[in-house]
């Protein structure tokens, strides 16, 4: 578990200052530096209403940590988001990344849907190297995930179908490889401390037989 005075904090985390589109209310943010190195040109971060000010909105993050841009949504964030790519289509088109494709937006709104602030705390879309294309897990939470997804792709463990953790305060991280589009990616639910890991992986196979039917 990272803590807020472990002594590499500083390294982990850059501070942004986001403006919101439309009540240009500003605030500093946070951000963890390991998704922003990974992305290949821009991070989406989706903001969540009360984050800054009582709307939520998108803003688009450089690998320089700039904010590139912003959009308004008309719907609610239940928690902070990433994922790579964003910006106008023009953007899209030159960054041509997986989550800006019509299946991965559609996977990527399925996952939103799940997290329900009380059982499901946050949910991921991982490759199988630990790269983030989706997140809308806890930074400490997403920390331990792309350590243990580098781990075992460095040992060649990514040919298991599952995998199952319990954490000190009772959390639990149920995870599932799936192979999308002749590719695998790694779909993670992060439970709260009420859930029981036989109620997880109810969730998880639901979960990823709905993929499965987007596929279709």
């Amino acid at each position: 578990m990272i803590e807020s005075d472990d002594i590499g904090a500083k390294e982990l985390y850059e501070e942004i200052t986001v403006v919101c589109p439309t009540c240009k209310a500003r605030k500093e943010l946070k951000i963890p530096t390991k998704i922003i190195n990974q992305s290949k040109q821009l991070t989406t971060i989706s903001i969540p209403s009360g984050t800054v000010c009582e709307h939520s909105f998108q803003s688009f993050v450089d690998k320089n940590f700039k904010v590139r841009g912003y959009q308004k949504v008309d719907f609610e964030f239940a928690k902070m988001e990433f994922y790579e790519g964003g910006g106008d289509v023009e953007q899209q088109i030159q960054t041509a990344d997986l989550t800006t494709q019509p299946l991965f937006q559609k996977i990527i709104r399925l996952l939103r849907s799940y997290v329900d602030n009380k059982e499901i705390l946050g949910t991921g879309l991982f490759n199988v190297n630990g790269h983030v294309l989706y997140s809308s897990l806890p930074s400490n939470t997403l920390f331990s995930i792309i350590k243990e997804f580098e781990v075992r792709s460095e040992k060649k463990l990514s040919n298991l179908r599952k995998m199952y953790l319990e954490l000190e305060n009772n959390h639990k991280i149920c995870s599932y490889y799936i192979d999308i589009k002749d590719m695998r990616f790694a779909i993670v639910l992060f439970f709260s401390e009420i859930v029981k890991l036989g109620m997880g992986n109810l969730y998880l196979n639901d979960l990823i037989k709905k993929i499965k039917e987007l596929e279709g």
